[in-house]
């Protein structure tokens, strides 16, 4: 059985799949890192749950999702109205920019996609009479720089609005408030998700993460070259918890709120983290130069997930086991 697969198992079993029994799960999304573990997971589960998948591509969504008779297409631009003649309990938002070079080099993309895509999204559950619930996926990037280094969903801190880099910071904020004005005004049923950075088994070759690029230099057997010293701190989530967080805010978590997901025991550095893959072929290289690679600046970011774990979730998966099997999965594909 592929790592995958495995994974799809294990949210099974660790999470009540049978809240979503018999409903109609709208996944925007939904062939992404995330997303397609949301709508395996819901498909697989054995509770006649049916799932919308909007995808851009039919091909690239057959290819990652295959066919079910529980799956339905729903193809096109997130950035266009949502046309759907049926109606759905649930909603996962997961359709966004996540390349870090395009919020350098298409700031403007990053923004109008997080704002207008958001938007036909949230214009779309208004109209929807048994929603239960929409889930915003954000990101720990709307916290900035903050003042506290174990940061909860309260602890707000400092983004240069005068860096193009910020279109994505700033686009999640942005849009985590436009998520509470309809909320506030059309009363749909909005929660929000602030992931750190999420990896797992089915990360894309061609992903550019710092991440990805620390398993390919594990795998091809290559250094890890560091640009930067390294010292920005952050905890990290493995795909399954996250999407077990998701199921958990979905259906418990209270409308109009944020919850911080994160693996809290594994906060570290980048030159940590780097180095804790290192073996006989692979070594941890500083190469550090002034050449502007559009990363974020230095931060200390500690996610406390206080919040959500009183709705009775937990972290299952540590650091070390994320890079195993998120490498196993890569040398499989």
């Amino acid at each position: 059985m592929s790592i995958l697969n495995e994974d799809v198992n294990n949210i099974i079993k660790n999470f009540e799949m049978s809240l979503f029994m018999n409903k109609t799960v709208l996944v925007t999304g939904a062939t992404g890192l995330i997303g397609k573990l949301c709508v395996k997971s819901l498909l697989e589960s054995g509770f006649n749950t049916k799932v919308i998948a909007l995808v851009r591509n039919k091909e690239k969504g057959l290819r990652v999702l295959g066919e079910n008779n529980n799956l339905k297409f729903l193809v096109q631009d997130i950035n266009s109205k949502i046309n759907l003649d049926e109606n759905v309990d649930y909603i996962i938002h997961g359709a966004s920019v996540t390349s870090s070079s395009d919020f350098v080099n298409k700031p403007v993309e990053t923004i109008i996609t997080a704002i207008n895509g958001t938007k036909n999204v949230l214009d779309f559950a208004k109209t929807q009479p048994k929603l239960q619930a929409m889930l915003y996926l954000s990101s720990l990037e709307v916290y900035g720089v903050p003042e506290n280094e174990n940061t909860s969903e309260t602890d707000y801190g400092y983004i240069d609005i005068l860096s193009a880099r910020s279109s994505y910071s700033e686009g999640k904020k942005i849009t985590e408030t436009l998520c509470i004005s309809y909320c506030s005004e059309y009363n749909v049923p909005v929660k929000i998700a602030r992931l750190a950075q999420t990896f797992g088994a089915g990360v894309d070759k061609n992903d550019n993460r710092v991440f990805a690029q620390f398993v390919k230099s594990v795998i091809n057997k290559e250094n890890i070259i560091l640009h930067t010293k390294g010292e920005t701190a952050r905890n990290y989530c493995y795909t399954t918890d996250a999407v077990c967080a998701i199921f958990t805010i979905l259906t418990k978590g209270a409308v109009a709120n944020a919850y911080n997901v994160a693996n809290k025991n594994t906060y570290i550095t980048i030159a940590d983290m780097a180095k804790s893959l290192e073996n006989n072929d692979t070594k941890v290289v500083f190469e550090i130069d002034d050449i502007n690679r559009g990363f974020n600046p230095t931060v200390k970011i500690c996610l406390d997930t206080n919040k959500l774990e009183s709705l009775g979730w937990s972290a299952k998966v540590d650091l070390k086991e994320m890079f195993e099997r998120t490498i196993k999965s890569m040398q499989e594909n």
